[in-house]
């Protein structure tokens, strides 16, 4: 493994850090969850046209930079810095991939170029709450977060003039601003039960779109109902293929977002950092204290393990065999650092960082958040433990 990142990269870093520095404050954040996008329009169209940040992963053929899952990751660890609202976890970490591993030629070359260059958006759309379970990070019973063919979920009906879709998703990430949704659906019923991606038009008759309020505002979700929605089936008919392109999808999107939280996690120790400087106890600033620096020091620990870790993922996600599945542990890692600086932060604040406007809040709110979406931190780790066979007894070993 060559840890050191190419003169490219660290561009990327840079120019992110510099643009996100001016443009992205605490109370530019703020302002910009609560417009209708959620997000800042005139922002995004800057990181896509002048950056090519959704692009980034996308192959060159179709528009994109050809990079690989490091590119992408190093991006979302600077957005994550500042909490960034963007539609570019929910385009480029897991829309896109799956309609590059999926999608006809036709399809890739209709929908990638457009994502490449920030003139659509897109989101993946998974019944319920299952959002971590269809991507790979959670155990569930195959097919089981899709419907199973019993009432709920989506299915999917074929007649024949059309394909259409009925059902509801949920926790749909940037799903009521998508200009395209790629929905897991069920289809077969009980005969041939078995759960295919699809994609649709986010304008097209039946699919309405709800922002839902959630904990993060800074990670803004949908409801998404289909009504006799008009689709086209992502690929083939092949369910082993969007299992195994799911999983796929989540281990890198586990990688980007695990550092996406690392410089999240640094963010918030910085912030903490600063604070007990200022504060002073008995005549004395607290971060002259040795438990403040004690705390502080546990963190700094924690927030660089979970860094290299992301690192490592991202990197491992390109490797020859394909993965190493290093995405979910990395994720569990920086959930947990986070989570802990953004405690730390808001008590090193003092009685102003439990206030609910208090900066430091977003930062506690987006940890918590991210567990309750992609988490918690212990069924990552439990997961991927089953899936490596740690606790597999080995021939004339006792379970």
């Amino acid at each position: 493994m060559d840890a050191a990142f190419t003169a490219e990269q660290d561009e990327i870093r840079r120019t992110l850090r510099e643009l996100v520095a001016e443009r992205c404050g605490p109370d530019e954040v703020k302002a910009a969850v609560r417009t209708a996008a959620g997000h800042d329009t005139a922002l995004w169209q800057t990181l896509a046209k002048e950056l090519g940040l959704p692009g980034l992963g996308i192959p060159e053929a179709y528009g994109g930079g050809g990079g690989t899952a490091t590119e992408l990751a190093l991006a979302c660890e600077e957005t994550g810095r500042a909490l960034v609202p963007s539609p570019l976890l929910a385009t480029a970490a897991l829309a896109a991939p799956l309609i590059a591993r999926l999608g006809t030629e036709e399809q890739r070359a209709a929908h990638l170029p457009r994502i490449a260059s920030g003139e659509t958006t897109a989101a993946l759309a998974v019944p319920g709450t299952s959002l971590a379970t269809a991507l790979g990070l959670a155990d569930a019973t195959p097919g089981d977060w899709a419907g199973g063919g019993r009432a709920g979920g989506v299915q999917a009906a074929c007649d024949s003039e059309a394909l259409h879709l009925y059902g509801q998703a949920e926790q749909v990430l940037d799903g009521h601003s998508a200009d395209l949704l790629v929905v897991a659906a069920h289809t077969g019923g009980f005969a041939r039960s078995r759960t295919l991606l699809y994609l649709v038009r986010a304008d097209a008759p039946g699919v309405v779109a709800a922002r839902q309020n959630a904990l993060d505002e800074t990670r803004p979700q949908a409801r998404i109902e289909l009504r006799d929605a008009e689709a086209e089936l992502l690929g083939t008919d092949d369910a082993g293929a969007v299992a195994a392109a799911l999983a796929a999808t989540g281990d890198t999107a586990a990688a980007v977002l695990a550092a996406e939280a690392a410089g999240a996690a640094e963010a918030t120790l910085a912030r903490a950092v600063d604070a007990v400087r200022l504060r002073e106890r008995s005549g004395r600033a607290a971060g002259a204290l040795q438990a403040a620096k004690h705390r502080l020091a546990d963190v700094y620990v924690a927030v660089r393990a979970a860094r290299s870790a992301a690192y490592y993922a991202a990197w491992a996600t390109g490797t020859a065999d394909g993965r190493e599945r290093a995405g979910a542990l990395a994720l569990a890692q920086a959930l947990e650092a986070l989570r802990t600086a953004a405690a730390e932060a808001v008590q090193l604040h003092g009685g102003t960082g439990s206030a609910g406007e208090h900066d430091a809040q977003l930062y506690f709110k987006r940890a918590a958040g991210d567990e309750l979406l992609f988490g918690p931190v212990h069924r990552l780790r439990a997961h991927a433990a089953e899936r490596a066979g740690l606790f597999t007894a080995q021939p004339g070993e006792a379970a």
